[in-house]
């Protein structure tokens, strides 16, 4: 399935369950915050298509540490963790509250390593430039768990897997990266649309790995070849991607959307589980 409508579509004809979706979301370049552009249209439009969640839990490429933690406070901070972007995008506030009691869960529902609470971190750029656009009016508690450094690709889709019960809690869990993100080869002359060859080739290499559920070599995706390394250069952007991957069941549908190459060295390609 390609496109959100499709999806939507089929989603109609399917009975209800209480099992939230799950997202990969490329978040792409911080401006998406304040632009009314393809992208942050689509996460609006998404955001309709799928079950109002009680909380939203994000883990985003940002929030890169030594350890593995959830963000504990009742009111988040708005991050801007960015440089050289017109002041309009510094003044935005995104004021949704936390959820500490939801928060204190997380540890529990973890075997696989130690989750600290956060008091300090707040919202960052790969959480609220997405999120603002799906729940505008910022009333929907909204958390962030960190990606540890220090932990394998298959230590991150185990812990997505150990985390799978908050779905059937109705916490809408977002996985914010990239799957292609290479700034230092970035094209000016395609920031509005167009990718280099690899960049292309990579994209639909995971594309097809995950429309065929084979979850492997994308953990593994060091040994996908030369091309990989220059899709992946270092993991942060990518790592969100695993923790959706291993959300999903093996019946679930999926769909794909912002399916579109920028900058030369970028994707946005987003997924769309349950």
């Amino acid at each position: 399935m390609s496109s959100l409508s499709q999806f939507r579509s089929f989603t109609q004809r399917l009975p209800q369950t209480d099992l939230m979706p799950t997202l990969f979301i490329g978040h792409g370049s911080p401006m998406n915050g304040i632009e009314n552009n393809e992208f942050s249209q689509s996460w609006a439009d998404l955001a309709k298509t799928i079950p109002l969640p009680k909380a939203v839990l994000v883990v985003s490429a940002h929030w890169y540490t030594h350890g593995t933690f959830v963000t504990a406070m009742d009111f988040p901070s708005t991050i801007h963790d960015f440089g050289g972007f017109p002041q309009a995008l510094f003044d935005v506030q995104y004021p949704a509250p936390g959820d500490a009691e939801l928060a204190a869960e997380i540890p529990g529902l973890v075997h696989s390593t130690h989750i600290g609470l956060d008091h300090d971190w707040g919202l960052d750029h790969g959480t609220w430039t997405v999120v603002k656009h799906m729940y505008p009016e910022a009333n929907i508690p909204v958390l962030q768990l960190s990606i540890d450094y220090t932990k394998s690709p298959e230590n991150h889709y185990e812990i997505a897997r150990e985390i799978y019960a908050l779905r059937k809690k109705g916490v809408l869990v977002i996985g914010s990266g990239n799957m292609v993100h290479n700034l230092r080869m970035i094209s000016w002359e395609m920031i509005n649309g167009g990718g280099y060859d690899w960049a292309n080739e990579m994209n639909y290499k995971f594309k097809s790995l995950i429309a065929n559920g084979d979850h492997k070599p994308l953990i593994n995706y060091r040994n996908l070849g030369s091309d990989a390394m220059l899709a992946i250069p270092t993991p942060e952007h990518y790592l969100p991607l695993i923790y959706t991957l291993g959300l999903k069941n093996e019946s679930e549908q999926f769909s794909f959307f912002n399916d579109k190459a920028v900058g030369g060295s970028l994707t946005m390609t987003s997924v769309l589980v349950g």
